[in-house]
């Protein structure tokens, strides 16, 4: 068996010097996706030698053969560099053979085989390659032979795929089995960062001309159709670039689930890379359509390299064979040492309570909200002098996934600290301080939002209910809708309008922290489809002290928005809550995966895959939104898409259960042995509040689309 030299990790700063030498390679030889017919990549291949391209697999560098390929996509060029990469790499007990690649005289492309076929089809870059390396996905003996003819076919990939005829073996090599499934894995990332990167661009390009073309008199990028469009592709390619991150960094760090990360990367890859594409030339029209164009290369480039994915199939199946095959659940997002510690902590606890988890609907219970409090986990960061110990944003983000994912009954008092507290403690007066952050602390304050209207649901800026200051008071008139649990709450976080000729229309908004029980505070309630009471709530001339109003006159709306940084921590609770309904649903298959999913390539394991990604891509949308915050370089791309993508697969995950599972998944948890005790009917009935609240998906993908350039 050959020996593998270990994955190198490198830091940020050193993948992106090479990458943008890289781009200064392909300027010269292959300067654009336009080059794709005529371009030479005999040429490319021979400069891709001299600048060190080629030993990158010798040096495990996998994070810089990444960053190439995505160059490579750009421009819609098939150089086989990760080819070389594995083969470096099974071959490198052969020293001059290693050496060779390295230089660029023996030229190596790469594919599934046991080394007896006598021709192989669809293979990039055929014409330029003197050798082919195959080996078989299971393990065994991978054969290098020598090209003795490539015959290509015309079709959709330019340059055209070559069908080869292999000579006899110059060399051969013992692989085990878990050697081959990586190297079919790398083959597979690299048809997928590729055809990820070339969407990527037409979409930047389509971006652009979003900007510029007009029609009807109006940039096109004003137009909502555009706008949605725009979005969509963003949060596809977004969540594609950071899964493929995640699988670089899990294969370079030997992870154990690194081989499932890289092929949840490549899922969504080949999903979403045709998506991305023809999003992109819905939005470019005809100025996209002719081949003066980028477009119609990349668009070439995209389906021809997702195509090719069907003939490097790992012995391991896809994304639902291994998960369904498996004990295991998604692969695991690290929050660094101090996070990962605090996290085995929080699971310490939940299992000495494990008898108040589980809980579909989750209330909150008075004896865990306690024992959380005494341990000092609500408000834990905030410095000490508010009751607090500077705990990190990785704790905090810790403590509420878990939370959510053991369905623990707290999530009411984790909400104060993160909708309420840390607002206080920044706008708060000391008063309110004293006041209120130990109650949050100790899990005692019951309150609810009291932000949309009839008039001013997404649209915020737009609220009406006012308030108007007589003398040490204010009096508030206004109702507000969709106030979950405010038949409860003992206090209502509420923003009024204090001037109504504020320019622009947020300047004019502050907020209060108000008692329920004031006199001419009327609650109606509502059952939602989810079953949760939320209520309009009207207000008639309520006498409010100003000593309870939190930050400055009118100065409301940086209040709120500085909420956003909570928000986006409980946006962590749709992805926490949709991987624990994946790991209900993987635990029912495996009971009896024929029956439940059938064999493998079935259309149930087809849907299993589909959830599993969304879930991941889920996740590391949050993981970045959390990431921005705490570094304070702003989240306003990742947040929103994080709460689009996570609000559309929740109601996917409710249809695909069904569709998995049949009748029984539409059973409540009040009857007996129902599958994932209740949680996917109620997950089905909870996913529209997903996409409702907190703004719309619709508004969210403006905000996306704003985000990029594109004009209101």
């Amino acid at each position: 068996m050959t020996a593998i030299t270990p994955l190198v990790p490198m830091t940020p700063d050193e993948v992106s010097s090479f990458a943008q030498s890289v781009r200064g390679t392909l300027t010269r030889h292959w300067p654009g996706p336009t080059a794709a017919p005529e371009a030479d990549l005999l040429k490319l291949w021979q400069s891709a030698a001299e600048q060190g391209w080629l030993e990158l697999g010798a040096a495990g560098a996998l994070a810089a053969a990444a960053a190439a390929v995505r160059e490579l996509g750009r421009a819609a060029c098939p150089l086989p560099l990760m080819d070389a990469f594995v083969a470096t790499r099974l071959l490198a007990h052969d020293e001059a053979l290693v050496d060779g690649i390295g230089r660029g005289e023996v030229r190596v492309i790469a594919s599934v085989g046991d080394g007896t076929e006598q021709r192989l089809r669809h293979l990039d870059a055929a014409r330029q390659a003197t050798h082919l390396l195959t080996f078989p996905a299971t393990g065994g003996t991978a054969v290098l032979r020598p090209v003795t003819r490539a015959d290509e076919t015309a079709g959709l990939a330019v340059p055209a795929w070559s069908t080869v005829t292999p000579g006899e073996p110059t060399a051969t090599v013992e692989i085990d089995a878990s050697t081959a499934d990586e190297a079919v894995v790398l083959l597979r990332l690299q048809l997928a960062v590729r055809a990820l990167a070339a969407a990527e661009r037409s979409h930047e390009m389509a971006v652009e001309h979003a900007t510029q073309r007009r029609q009807f008199g109006k940039v096109i990028g004003s137009f909502g159709a555009v706008q949605q469009r725009t979005a969509t592709c963003q949060i596809d390619v977004g969540a594609g670039n950071l899964l493929i991150a995640d699988a670089v960094r899990a294969l370079e760090h030997g992870l154990p689930d690194r081989l499932l990360a890289a092929e949840i990367a490549v899922e969504h890859a080949r999903a979403a890379a045709p998506r991305v594409q023809f999003g992109a030339h819905h939005t470019l029209a005809a100025i996209g359509y002719f081949e003066e164009h980028d477009a119609p290369w990349l668009f070439r480039r995209v389906h021809a390299d997702t195509a090719r994915l069907r003939t490097l199939s790992r012995a391991a199946g896809d994304v639902a064979d291994t998960l369904v095959e498996g004990t295991g659940s998604l692969p695991t997002g690290d929050l660094g040492e101090t996070g990962e510690a605090f996290r085995t902590e929080v699971r310490a606890l939940l299992d000495a309570h494990a008898d108040l988890l589980g809980r579909i609907e989750m209330g909150e219970d008075a004896e865990l909200t306690r024992a959380v409090a005494e341990h000092g986990w609500l408000g834990f960061t905030w410095p000490a002098a508010a009751g607090g110990r500077s705990a990190s944003l990785a704790e905090q983000v810790v403590l509420n996934e878990e939370a959510v994912y053991r369905r623990a009954p707290i999530t009411k008092a984790l909400g104060a600290v993160t909708l309420l507290g840390d607002s206080i403690l920044k706008h708060g007066t000391p008063e309110q301080q004293e006041r209120f952050l130990p109650l949050i602390r100790q899990g005692q304050l019951a309150f609810c939002l009291g932000y949309s209207e009839p008039e001013a649901g997404s649209d915020l800026a737009s609220l009406r209910t006012h308030a108007v200051r007589d003398g040490d008071s204010w009096v508030i008139n206004g109702q507000k809708l969709w106030t979950s649990g405010g038949h409860e709450s003992e206090w209502v976080w509420l923003a009024v309008r204090t001037d109504p000729d504020a320019t622009p229309r947020h300047a004019g908004i502050t907020v209060f922290l108000v008692p329920m029980d004031t006199p001419g505070i009327v609650v109606q309630q509502h059952r939602a489809l989810s079953g949760e009471i939320a209520c309009t709530v009207f207000y008639d001339d309520v006498r409010v002290p100003d000593s309870l109003r939190v930050g400055e006159v009118n100065g409301g709306w940086k209040v709120i928005t500085d909420a956003l940084a909570g928000e986006r921590i409980a946006m962590g609770n749709i992805a926490a809550a949709l991987h624990r309904q994946l790991d209900d649903l993987l635990a029912l298959v495996r009971e009896d995966p024929g029956a439940s999913v059938g064999p493998r390539g079935s259309h149930a394991r087809a849907l299993l895959t589909e959830l599993a990604v969304g879930v991941q891509a889920t996740r590391a949308l949050v993981a970045a939104a959390i990431r921005a915050t705490a570094e304070d370089t702003g989240a306003r791309l990742a947040a929103p898409m994080a709460g689009v993508l996570g609000g559309e697969l929740a109601e996917r995950f409710g249809e695909a259960v069904l569709d998995i599972l049949g009748p029984a998944a539409a059973l409540s948890a009040s009857v007996p042995g129902v599958p994932g005790g209740g949680a996917f009917e109620y997950g089905l009935r909870l996913s529209i509040m997903y996409v409702v609240g907190g703004g719309t998906n619709d508004i969210q993908r403006g905000l996306i689309a704003r985000s990029l350039g594109l004009p209101r």
